[in-house]
């Protein structure tokens, strides 16, 4: 997702061995953190910026001694922003989502609003209707949070003067149990759309004029990919590169009607 490489021509190898966006981004100057909240790391994407590891410890209302529900990224995206100096700054919020196979692991019993759900991870012995709705539990509990990020930016943008975005894209899909298919991890060329079909959503402080909002209602009727996430992060930090392509920069169009007007 970060690196320069598409899908056509990525290679596992090639891109460790290449500086990603993150770092094209620190090296241009801007203050980037990322906070990791999967288990699975950050696959070495944040191996050269500054990293907080969200602590599991029981003791925590929101974590269980294994895995924290994404609201504990909150208290540290809060403290970044309120000590923040930088005029520039990227905040990475590696959430857990709704990886599974424990998705009932993911959102807090208050968030439970489906039901009946699958109260276990060997899902396939679950209901149809329980898998869907413990998988909805969990899209939902996402949106909570998000909407969470989105409040504390607003304010801080308010109350500073400042420009805030938020840009949320999911990794991957799941499977839940169509076509005898679960969970995810399929090669590409084989994957069903349930794991390819991926959510992307932004925000942003800055007011819109009618004419940003009707080309931001353009953009989000195009197809997209994690192809355009390299160069649509530069285009926000605003990062002169080389490696820059403004074609897949998924808001590069509604900047210049920004600018011309």
């Amino acid at each position: 997702m970060f690196s320069r490489l598409g899908i056509q021509d990525y290679n596992k190898e090639a891109a460790n061995s290449q500086q990603n966006v993150l770092d094209i981004a620190k090296l241009a100057g801007v203050d980037v953190l990322w906070i990791e909240n999967n288990n699975g790391g950050c696959k070495k994407v944040c191996d050269r910026v500054d990293t907080i590891y969200i602590d599991v410890d029981a003791q925590n209302r929101l974590c269980d001694g294994e895995y924290c529900f994404d609201e504990a990224l909150l208290a540290h995206l809060n403290m970044k922003i309120a000590q923040q100096k930088s005029t520039n700054t990227l905040v990475v919020l590696h959430m857990i989502g709704s990886h599974g196979p424990t998705y009932f692991r993911r959102y807090p019993k208050e968030h439970r609003l489906f039901t009946p759900d699958c109260q276990r991870s060997d899902i396939q012995n679950c209901s149809d209707t329980e898998l869907v709705n413990t998988y909805d539990n969990t899209i939902a509990y996402t949106d909570f949070v998000l909407n969470n990020i989105i409040g504390g930016l607003s304010q801080i943008a308010s109350d500073n003067s400042l420009s805030a975005s938020m840009l949320y894209v999911s990794d991957h899909g799941e499977s839940l149990g169509e076509k005898g298919i679960y969970l995810h991890g399929l090669p590409y060329m084989f994957a069903p759309k349930e794991q390819t079909h991926i959510p992307m959503l932004y925000w942003q402080s800055d007011e819109l004029s009618a004419t940003q909002s009707e080309c931001f209602a353009n953009v989000a009727t195009n197809p997209a990919s994690h192809d355009n996430l390299f160069d649509t992060l530069l285009g926000l930090l605003q990062v002169n590169s080389v490696l820059y392509n403004p074609n897949l920069d998924l808001l590069s169009p509604c900047k210049r009607v920004a600018q011309l007007q």
